[in-house]
């Protein structure tokens, strides 16, 4: 099958577009940039920005698919800039699907799209972990407004007579090697000293190994269909292996051969600091992301694990990779590189 990976030159992008490869399929990727890692597997890519709807209908001729990856993420910029690069896109593909008679949609979410400020969510999943009502970031707010578009768009009637199906995937935090951004900020930040855990990094969070992550998505693909117990579903994907923060973090500073970190500060002192960082970035000539903010500090200070009972029941996932072994793929990955 022909099939489209926005988004394809990212990190997870290119872990799907290698996991899709091997599955048989004809790949085509799209994103703003050409990549030499595509360029290196044979994979055509469509350049252009998908928040313009004539590209997002150049991007989608003659596949079959879309794998909808691509996003704007992180914790600053204008609100703008986030609403053209989540909602408009995730629209602009779902219409070209309609109009060009594509029957299946696989949308990467995230689980922040149900993140309600600090309220811990132990052990919640699909049924019990309801939508957030507010945000204080434009990532989560935007991303939550597409994947709500992706799934109403379930059912939808195409050109020729077909049916779109849809699925949303909500990996939490992905790492793993060919992590160009994670990582580095990890060893960068505590190189410099600069790097704390919130409250002591005690909470417990899920993460998700960039394969696991990928085959996921191929997983749910497979059995996506016109009523298939997936369509029309969001599901939150990770390794099935919630840590303390702290020791996620010092895991991952581990592979890259970096000595640990203890060094902590209250909550109450992490949100001040965002709330203060939000302000001056907002009303000062201040380049690139403020150091913390509210966001990032609830991200960092809540519990984040979930159920994948439904993901298994459904599509079949079960992470393969361990953290234990991703980890040890990481190092050995780190070196080479460097």
């Amino acid at each position: 099958m022909k099939v489209l990976v926005t988004g394809g030159g990212g990190f997870l992008g290119q872990a799907l577009c290698r996991a899709l490869l091997a599955e048989g399929h004809e790949v085509v990727s799209t994103q703003r940039r050409p990549s030499a890692a595509l360029a290196a597997l044979g994979i055509e890519q469509r350049l252009g920005d998908l928040a313009d709807a004539g590209h997002a209908r150049r991007a989608c001729e003659g596949v079959e698919a879309v794998f909808h990856n691509a996003a704007k993420a992180g914790h600053w910029g204008s609100e703008a800039s986030y609403v053209a690069a989540n909602v408009e896109a995730t629209r602009h593909l779902l219409a070209a699907c309609r109009e060009q008679g594509i029957t299946r949609f696989v949308y990467t979410s995230t689980p922040s799209v149900a993140h309600n400020g600090r309220v811990p969510c132990e052990g919640g999943n699909e049924a019990s972990t309801p939508y957030a009502p507010a945000f204080k970031a434009p990532y989560p707010r935007t991303k939550q407004a597409a994947e709500k578009a992706v799934l109403a768009a379930n059912g939808m009637t195409v050109a020729g007579g077909g049916v779109l199906a849809t699925v949303a995937l909500r990996p939490r935090l992905i790492w793993g090697p060919g992590d160009t951004n994670l990582l580095p900020r990890l060893v960068e930040r505590a190189r410099a000293g600069r790097l704390r855990f919130i409250a002591g990094g005690h909470n417990r969070m899920d993460t998700t190994y960039v394969d696991n992550a990928a085959e996921a998505h191929v997983l749910a693909f497979r059995a996506l269909s016109p009523g298939a117990a997936c369509a029309g579903r969001a599901y939150f994907i990770s390794n099935g292996e919630p840590l303390p923060v702290r020791e996620i973090v010092n895991g991952l500073l581990a592979a890259a051969g970096e000595p640990r970190i203890e060094a902590s500060v209250p909550f109450a002192v992490a949100y001040a600091a965002g709330a203060l960082c939000e302000a001056l970035w907002h009303t000062l000539p201040l380049k690139g992301e403020p150091p913390m903010t509210r966001f990032v500090a609830e991200q960092l200070a809540t519990p984040h694990w979930y159920d994948l009972t439904a993901a298994r029941q459904d599509f079949g996932y079960l992470p393969r990779v361990s953290v234990e072994e991703g980890l040890a793929r990481l190092a050995r990955w780190w070196r080479e590189q460097r």
